[in-house]
């Protein structure tokens, strides 16, 4: 997949296209779902199928406050896009100036000057241009007007009246459940970071992990235990992962995350890895003393082996 992080990096001679446009927070079922359609109308009319995404959430911009925490960091989205099979992923800089865009301006100079667009794929509450005056009706006038269509793709609403959503995913991660979210994700969530140097407390009670700097990128999950894998370049291992302040000692710091690799001794001091969640085994407990802490962490270990057998 070829990445472009601004129109002026598209080549003169890139495409025609066929496009769909939004956050692609998570790339999550929803997202897939039009992706599909998107490869679909690329094979058709021999187009290639093109993401445009943003770098951000606009809201991080133009209403900082209310902005949500993203699913996933930049690398990931691209790394989960690449998988989806499309040719090129566009990842503008969502700024003052992107965001100060006209529908119109925003269509000519991005979709059919930079990308060439002959097919353009978007849900129905699609908006676009300065203060979100563009629609999908005003899309389609645009379109007649520059020489490509305009598709609406249904919601994909599993099992429910609700449609999948980076919001409802926040939600079923904030309450931990981890094996809902991996549902609708359509993979496991997941965080990435560097490994840094912690308190080494796992070491001394034979439980070494690996410590993930507060910089990481990705929404983590309600504190508590979670069998999942970490993954270091080509590499992935088990692991039992706690999120979250550990009450049992003083002085950690809220959301911390640690993850213990089953059967291996690896040293992952600086490498920057991703821990993926696949079940929560219970929640953050704060024990009486060391000795039951390590009987229940002994207890974890077994019950992240079944999980993931």
């Amino acid at each position: 997949m070829k990445v472009f992080r601004s129109v002026g990096e598209v080549p003169a001679d890139f495409g025609p296209s066929a496009i769909t446009v939004g956050k692609f927070d998570g790339v999550h079922a929803g997202h897939r779902a039009v992706i599909r359609e998107l490869l679909d109308a690329a094979r058709h009319d021999d187009l290639a199928a093109v993401v445009v995404t943003f770098d951000r959430h606009p809201a991080r911009l133009l209403n900082p406050e209310r902005a949500p925490i993203s699913l996933v960091g930049n690398e990931q989205k691209l790394d989960l896009l690449a998988e989806t099979g499309v040719d090129a992923t566009l990842m503008l800089t969502f700024d003052n100036e992107l965001a100060s865009l006209s529908p119109r301006d925003f269509v000519t100079s991005i979709l059919v000057d930079g990308l060439h667009a002959r097919v353009v794929l978007v849900g129905g509450d699609f908006r676009f241009g300065h203060r979100s005056a563009g629609d999908v009706a005003l899309l389609r006038t645009l379109g007649a007007e520059f020489g490509f269509e305009t598709r609406v793709i249904a919601d994909v609403a599993p099992d429910s009246d609700r449609r999948v959503s980076s919001t409802w995913i926040r939600e079923l991660l904030a309450d931990g459940d981890v094996v809902r979210a991996t549902a609708l994700l359509g993979h496991p969530p997941a965080i990435q970071g560097e490994v840094v140097h912690g308190a080494k407390r796992g070491r001394e009670l034979g439980f070494p992990t690996a410590n993930l700097s507060p910089r990481s990128e990705g929404l983590i999950p309600a504190d508590g235990v979670y069998a999942g894998w970490l993954t270091d370049g080509d590499r992935r291992y088990p692991a039992a992962i706690s999120v979250g302040s550990n009450p049992t000692f003083d002085g950690v710091p809220p959301k911390q995350v640690e993850a213990y690799v089953l059967d291996e001794t690896i040293d992952l001091y600086g490498h920057t890895v991703l821990i993926s969640f696949a079940d929560r085994i219970r929640g953050m407990v704060k024990f009486t003393g060391i000795e039951p802490l390590i009987e229940q962490m002994n207890d974890d270990v077994e019950q992240v082996r079944k999980r993931l057998a």
